[in-house]
């Protein structure tokens, strides 16, 4: 008998934040905070001015109204800027011209004039002529220089957004593409007989002159009228870009993607969920809205608001599994486990066999199921944890090729469909899997925490013992130090648990200092001092002695 597999999507919706949560049979899949702050967010497009250019990183920088500058690579400043690319190319002509070189050699001026009338592709066809090497863009691309930019990945600790001219608005069904006229299809559409029949909707929409468009996954198996439709609104957002880009002043806002709430209703919600819940009213009216405009009507239905006394994260059993999310060591089902460090360098996760040790016979198979558990969890967490760059992945050791490519093979099938790229490499005779996976947010815990104000991120604080040494290291050397020599007294201030440690197992040491340098010394605990912290000072004066 076949167990009908439950999705579900279920929505909080609260004053400061708002949570999405994908659950496969009781399980979370997928899990995304969205906040009202005034940050960029991947898919924004703006009006910016170019502040400067770098050379030898390649780049401009972006104003965008940003606290940081936005990041645009040189490779990704020509798509879309075909005017800029014909005022150039005519100064040129007009440079070559007055320097007498023949005009067969080059367009000449007039013809460049008659091309600022012509159509975006045939100036993009003309670019293609006539190569642009990186070493033009700086003539093209001056400061000041007014520019459109799409966010591709937002700001993450201290970086800016990283922004490129190459833009797309994705809709229900189809991308739309204003710079560029390749129609293409979700590579996760599979069977050859769709793949024609949808690139032949495609051909056949009324499409604007050197545009483009992508069939989404979505698009599967839909009619032609749905494209129609789709294709319509996501003009009618590019109209409105192009209309206000000649009203407004850089840096200006002049897209953004929807909020969370529609975003999950246009990139998840397909026939095969079995639902969606939503705690809060306003969201409901605004999805059941979003369908009908996407013509998704029949999946109204499946829509569902929640008015309980319950929070809906709570009744559905969320919250408990979320705090995995934010755990070190999570256990697998066999007894393993795995540790997760994200670090500012990488990811590094450790596999452990934990305390489900088993015979030395079984010991090969036990390994393989293990590490097996272990990539299953691990393709889990990275998307629900939304981490990303370089992941380096510590398996349990196994003694044979064949096991070690059934765990890639696994891998690779588990990371699949993850929204993210994932790049992904073979086990190394060191046990170690590396994989790239794409970096478009801060993880969740960036979002949800703050570097801790007492150790900064490390997770670690000096040991008394520590800070005890550092502590007659300071005295030895003010007490050898002639500026201090008048001085008959020094007071030490600390924290509580260092006074402890010198009180009892250092006293003696803090006695043949005194004796020493004939100097009376007297502690003091300030519970407000971090425990790495302490001074010393005059008792008559008040001087701090450094």
């Amino acid at each position: 008998m076949k167990v009908t597999e439950s999705k579900e999507i279920i929505l909080n919706c609260e004053k400061l934040e708002r949570r999405f949560v994908m659950l496969r049979n009781g399980r979370i899949e997928a899990y995304e905070i969205e906040r009202d702050d005034k940050m960029p967010k991947v898919g924004d497009i703006y009006l910016g001015k170019i502040v400067n250019l770098d050379p030898m990183l390649q780049a401009a920088f972006v104003d965008i109204g940003a606290q940081k500058n936005a990041f645009l690579h040189y490779h990704d400043m020509l798509p879309g800027n075909s005017e800029l690319i014909e005022q150039f190319q005519a100064e040129q002509d007009e440079d070559l011209a007055r320097r007498g070189i023949s005009k067969n050699e080059s367009l000449s001026v007039k013809r460049r004039k008659r091309l600022a009338g012509s159509s975006r592709s045939e100036a993009e066809n003309q670019r293609r002529r006539r190569r642009i090497s990186t070493a033009d863009i700086p003539s093209i691309f001056k400061p000041g220089t007014e520019i459109l930019v799409q966010v591709v990945k937002a700001p993450i600790s201290t970086k800016g957004a990283r922004v490129t001219t190459d833009i797309s608005i994705p809709g229900r069904f189809l991308v739309l593409m204003p710079y560029c006229e390749h129609l293409g299809l979700s590579t996760r559409i599979e069977g050859s007989s769709e793949r024609e029949r949808l690139r032949k909707i495609l051909a056949d929409l009324e499409l604007p002159e050197g545009m483009g468009l992508i069939c989404r996954t979505v698009g599967a198996g839909r009619k032609a009228n749905f494209f129609k439709n789709d294709l319509e609104i996501l003009l009618d957002y590019w109209h409105k870009i192009d209309e206000d880009m000649e009203k407004v002043k850089a840096p200006a806002l002049l897209f953004t993607e929807p909020n969370l709430i529609e975003r999950s209703v246009r990139d998840f919600l397909t026939e095969d969920f079995t639902g969606v819940v939503v705690d809060d009213k306003e969201a409901y009216k605004s999805i059941i809205s979003t369908l009908k405009r996407m013509g998704a009507k029949k999946m109204t239905g499946k829509v569902h608001f929640y008015n309980s006394a319950v929070p809906v994260y709570e009744y559905y059993k969320i919250n408990d599994q979320l705090r995995e999310v934010f755990q070190k060591e999570l256990h697998l089902p066999g007894g393993g486990a795995i540790v997760i460090d994200e670090t500012e360098a990488m990811i590094a996760i450790d596999v452990n066999s934990g305390h489900g040790r088993k015979s030395a016979a079984d010991q090969l198979d036990f390994i393989l199921k293990t590490n097996l558990e272990a990539a299953e969890e691990i393709a889990r967490q990275l998307r629900l944890r939304d981490i990303g760059g370089l992941v380096v992945i510590d398996f349990i050791d196994m003694r044979t090729q064949k096991d070690r490519d059934e765990v890639y093979k696994a891998m690779k099938k588990l990371v699949k469909d993850d929204r993210a790229k994932t790049k992904l490499l073979p086990i190394s005779k060191l046990g170690l899997m590396e994989m790239t996976r794409q970096r478009e947010h801060e993880s969740i815990l960036d979002q949800v925490f703050n570097p801790c104000p007492y150790c900064n991120g490390t997770g670690l604080v000096k040991s008394a013992l520590t800070m005890s040494a550092e502590i007659q290291r300071r005295l030895n050397s003010v007490l050898r130090d002639r500026r201090y020599k008048d001085v008959g007294a020094i007071r030490v201030f600390m924290h509580p648990e260092v006074l402890a440690r010198l009180r009892n197992e250092d006293s003696k040491l803090l006695d043949e200092l005194e004796s020493k340098y004939k100097h009376q010394l007297s502690f003091r605990i300030d519970p407000l001092m971090h425990c790495e912290e302490f001074k010393l000072v005059d008792p008559e004066t008040g001087v701090e002695l450094v």
